[in-house]
């Protein structure tokens, strides 16, 4: 049994209309469309969005490496999210040349990571170098108050802004998407939406 620290989240431990659950299987379905080629899902926890876009990638023959700093979620992934175009790889982000190990990705996927690392920054400049040219990298992120500035979460070192958030992309062919609940949006109208995802183009 994989140990729910209050923020991972375990699909087998949750009832179906779990709010946390539902938000984040919404960004994975989000995802799917843009999913392509040999694929990175960083941070992939106890991996049911890895299989979730491998089962729904499978017709165009996309392959997906789940990387993970925790080993026990790893060990989970492979027990109870098995499938044939899918493999589960210890990574530190934190670490020097981390991912180099992992090869060359054309997509790489990273939902609410970069809160949880030290620099944001040094992170998406890692996982930047190992994206193939004219690749695409999906990264998603909770709103807040902005680099440096303490945060509600005992996980999270800081919560950007929006516009620290879009300016991690400036390298990129980026757009910027709204998240409340299972709704996500690429026009912001009159409502609170507490995340963002960006999907980005690295230019050829």
């Amino acid at each position: 049994m994989l140990k729910d620290t209050g923020e991972r989240i375990i699909p087998e431990n949750m009832s179906w209309d779990n709010g946390m659950l539902i938000e984040h299987l919404a960004r994975y379905h989000f995802a799917v469309p843009y999913v392509h080629g040999r694929t990175l899902d960083i941070a992939c926890g106890a991996g049911y969005g890895t299989k979730l876009l491998a089962k729904k990638t499978k017709k165009q023959g996309t392959t997906l490496v789940g990387a993970d700093i925790d080993e026990a979620s790893l060990t989970y992934a492979r027990a109870n999210y098995h499938h044939p175009n899918t493999t589960f790889s210890y990574a530190d982000v934190n670490a020097p040349n981390a991912l180099e190990s992992l090869g060359m990705f054309d997509t790489i996927v990273s939902f609410e990571t970069i809160e949880h690392v030290p620099s944001d920054e040094t992170f998406i400049a890692a996982v930047t170098q190992c994206l193939k040219p004219g690749g695409t990298l999906i990264v998603s992120t909770p709103f807040g108050n902005g680099r440096g500035e303490p945060t509600n979460s005992p996980f999270h070192y800081h919560q950007l802004t929006e516009a620290e958030f879009l300016n991690l992309f400036k390298a990129f062919h980026a757009e910027l998407f709204y998240q409340s609940g299972p709704l996500i949006e690429s026009t912001k109208r009159k409502k609170h939406y507490p995340l963002g995802i960006a999907v980005a183009h690295k230019p050829i």
